[in-house]
């Protein structure tokens, strides 16, 4: 390796002129190349690949009946009343209107439900609510009574208490432009705008899955816009105070420009998408890129400030950087890949977009760097040992001074963190995946409370023959399907089939409530269904509950506020009740809700085989790299306790995991190495090279690269930490989880790591 950087180093300062004019040409170049396909995706399901059961049974689902994309007008009298004919004409007004939302296929609201009663032997079908102005207080009774006992508004489209309802819009998106979403969003928040000024003793808010299509695309917008100019001040300032030199921070800050510009020019050559995780990604590739920076620039500085020529200190910090910047970077490629692993297709754009980001920040750290700084003005002024150099050199007598009571505290402490891994609970609730800051959690909060309607399950139910729906056996067993479930204290409101027969016999009798039940001929219920979908106005058909040769049907149940364990239990639980009463039907069961609850649990699972993976080549690596089995095995306990030690912490001051810290152990992995690397490789330089004893070669690591792991560290962790002013929970909990596991990395580097290395060589006798 000697021989390597000695030739490599005199090729660079040769080259020095074609190395600038290419690293800065090639990086703005690709940017050109790529800049035209970028674009934010809008739509929730990036969050799942194409392979994904849960998806595919959705989409099998969307297919046959319409489909459930939506948003919903939630509207709140100030006067807690929706019963009144001045808010329903203002209901009126906004399902007339939402009628024209963009890709609208269907609009529902208390006002043109489709109510049915007999009038002699005729069936009258028509809207609940037709002429507000000229409702009676009998009338308004009438409705509101009619609205508290129909099952298909009762929490769905009126509150229990009459306070709150819903118009719910469906939304029919083609899929074929990027302003589809925007476009609905827009014309909705206008709507919105016009109903609140023209009325102020109304209340609206707008939720739905198209609006939660909107907040990925708009926070992450917000994200980008806000995150990286923050990170770049951040950088600037902790560099010149750390390197105090403006020299070597202004050629970091070209190094990482260069390393984002040219990472995200490759991506938006390759893929262009922009999701909430990948908006992250020049954030993660600016703090990355510091680390190569500022290990070379140390090193170079102490030598330059001792009077050593540009070159040679050049040359020296070369020499014994190269080899730990390499393997640092290409372990911490290796973990960043291992998001590949993840069931998350944003995660694996994340880990691919930072692994290549590293890889071009090593390649401009080892080339661009050196022949920056030999060209750039820097003052070679002689100067004594820092106060941050002595500080490390006493913290490292103190650290061989105390080294047994500190394996022993740092031993107890690490395994009583990772022994309350287990009390984290993992919980994906899809509408928390943002901060109470932003409108669209606000609103659907306010829904949920109100109304419920995120949480839904869609039964895909067929009978198999051509109007085969009307076999009263078959709509016996959907009777007794929801009977069960609307029995079951999770449910809020279900949209059933069965109970459109129910109301359909109840009016064909008289409206005599005792047939209030399913129609026990099969012609008769028929008959019932084809009078009644005959009835129905344009928009409003059965088209959302039966397929077109009416072989099958579909029944949507609405629960209360699910956590990603409680979804779980409630599908197991519905599964179980179906084998033992029903094992003949033919269901079929998704929906968003699902697809999340599923996808967290699967994810977890994904990544520690692709953590365990990472374990074994970084493994690999550090065995050659350290030329020694002990060391290598060894340096896999202050590798992999950080994640542990983090996630018990996590546990007592959190507890919920969601699919984004899934990918945390092999994402960290790879970043926590960096230290114990640089620290490892300066230990064995020192007893290798210098004939150091090992307690003398741990003093020699804390005062040779102490300065730079903590400077290196307080960058990492405030780039991580940077996350947290995001208003998108996935990118909180990651850079939360990811700075804290990084800082308790360090923690360990410096006072468990030692006492180990120490403790072996103890035992060995000889050299390491």
């Amino acid at each position: 390796m000697t021989w390597f950087t000695q030739q490599w180093t005199r090729l660079i300062f040769q080259l020095k002129w074609p190395i600038l004019i290419a690293s800065l040409l090639v990086p703005f170049a690709l940017m050109f190349l790529g800049a035209k396909n970028f674009y934010f995706a809008t739509d929730y399901r990036i969050f799942f690949s194409k392979e994904n059961q849960q998806l595919m049974a959705f989409e099998k689902i969307q297919d046959i009946y319409a489909k459930t994309d939506n948003v919903a007008i939630v509207v709140a009298p100030k006067d807690g009343n929706v019963f009144t004919p001045e808010t329903l004409a203002v209901v009126q007004e906004i399902t007339e209107k939402a009628w024209q939302i963009p890709y609208s296929t269907r609009v529902d609201s208390i006002t043109n439900f489709q109510h049915t009663y007999a009038e002699e032997d005729d069936l009258i079908v028509g809207d609940l609510v037709e002429y507000p102005d000229e409702l009676t207080e009998q009338d308004l009774a009438r409705i509101r009574d009619i609205t508290a006992n129909e099952p298909q508004m009762k929490k769905r489209l009126i509150s229990d208490d009459g306070a709150v309802t819903n118009i719910n819009v469906t939304i029919q998106l083609p899929g074929k432009q990027l302003d589809e979403v925007p476009s609905v969003v827009a014309f909705s928040r206008n709507l919105r705008d016009e109903i609140e000024a023209a009325y102020p003793d109304v209340d609206i808010y707008l939720s739905g899955i198209v609006m939660l299509n909107a907040a990925f695309a708009e926070e992450s917008q917000k994200d980008m816009s806000t995150l990286m100019p923050l990170m770049f001040l951040v950088v600037i300032v902790t560099l010149l105070l750390m390197l105090r030199s403006f020299t070597a921070a202004g050629a970091t800050v070209v190094i990482i420009m260069l390393s984002v510009v040219a990472t995200m020019g490759i991506w938006g050559v390759i893929s262009g998408r922009m999701t909430g995780p990948t908006v992250t990604a020049p954030v993660v590739i600016l703090t990355m890129a510091v680390a190569d920076c500022v290990h070379l620039l140390v090193v170079y500085l102490h030598y330059l400030r001792q009077g050593i020529a540009k070159q040679e200190a050049m040359a020296k910090s070369m020499h014994i950087n190269f080899q730990a910047i390499f393997i640092t970077s290409l372990t911490t490629v290796i973990g960043f890949l291992t998001m590949n692993f993840s069931e998350v297709p944003p995660f694996r754009d994340l880990g691919n977009i930072v692994a290549m980001g590293v890889a071009l920040a090593f390649i401009l750290s080892v080339t661009t760097l050196p022949a920056l700084m030999i060209m750039l003005p820097t003052r070679q002024r002689k100067e004594q040992q820092g106060k941050t150099s002595l500080f490390m050199a006493k913290f490292g007598d103190w650290v061989v001074d105390k080294r047994r009571p500190l394996l022993v505290f740092s031993l107890l402490i690490s395994c009583g963190f990772v022994a309350l891994i287990p009390k984290n609970e993992l919980n994906d609730q899809f509408f928390k995946y943002f901060t109470t800051d932003v409108e669209f959690r606000q609103d659907t909060d306010f829904m949920l409370s109100n109304l419920g309607g995120m949480y839904t399950m869609e039964f895909h139910i067929e009978q198999g023959e051509s109007n085969g729906i009307a076999d009263p056996v078959f709509l016996s067993k959907i009777g007794d399907l929801v009977d069960w479930l609307r029995a079951q204290p999770e449910v809020h409101n279900i949209h059933s089939l069965s109970d459109t027969f129910k109301r359909l016999n109840k009016n064909m009798h008289g409206d005599d409530p005792a047939w209030h039940k399913l129609p026990e001929e099969r012609p008769l219920a028929a008959q019932y269904l084809l009078l009644y979908e005959m009835s129905l106005p344009y928009g409003l058909d059965l088209n959302n509950q039966i397929n077109v040769d009416k072989s099958a049907t579909r029944i949507v149940v609405t629960f209360r506020n699910f956590t990603t364990k409680e979804a779980l239990v409630m599908e197991s639980r519905i599964h179980h009740w179906l084998a033992a009463n029903h094992p003949d039907l033919n269901v079929e069961l998704s929906s968003t809700g699902l697809m999340f609850s599923h996808i967290g649990e699967r994810n977890v699972k994904s990544m520690l085989k692709g953590s365990l993976i990472a374990i074994v080549l970084i493994s690999g690596i550090l065995i050659f790299a350290f030329r020694s089995v002990g060391i290598g095995l060894l340096s896999l306990i202050p590798n992999l306790l950080p994640a542990g030690v983090a996630f018990g912490i996590w546990a007592v001051t959190n507890g919920q995991v969601g699919m984004s810290l899934a990918v945390i152990l092999g994402m960290t992995l790879g970043i926590v190495v960096d230290d114990t690397v640089h620290f490892i490789s300066k230990y064995l330089h020192a007893i290798r090279d210098l004939g150091y004893s090992s307690e003398d070669a741990v003093r020699y690591a804390f005062s040779t690269v102490g300065v730079a792991l903590w400077v290196t560290t307080f960058v990492l962790i405030a780039g991580f930490s940077m996350l947290i002013l995001s208003n998108y929970k996935i990118n909180i909990d990651m850079g939360l989880m990811t700075a804290l596991t990084i800082g308790i990395a360090l923690i360990i580097d410096f006072l468990l790591l030692p006492p180990l290395l120490m403790l072996v060589k103890s035992k060995k006798g000889a050299s390491a």
